[in-house]
């Protein structure tokens, strides 16, 4: 039987915490920021968290990995 092979594109863009949910970076915060409110940019610094389904489904992907 072959070997898992672990998502690497998941595994970038990833990271499981202790309890099971799953942190990602949030979109549009690299650069164009002049344009953006301050409230926007404010939100966006802090990482999102994925719980429930979504998170199951990412965390099978890296399962090898992990």
């Amino acid at each position: 039987m072959p070997k898992q092979k672990t998502r690497k594109g998941v595994k970038k863009r990833f990271r499981v915490t202790a309890n099971g949910k799953v942190k990602h970076r949030k979109a549009n915060r690299g650069h164009l920021k002049s344009g953006k409110a301050p409230k926007r940019k404010r939100q966006h610094r802090v990482d999102g968290v994925y719980v429930g389904v979504y998170a199951a489904k990412l965390i099978e992907a890296l399962r090898p990995s992990l």
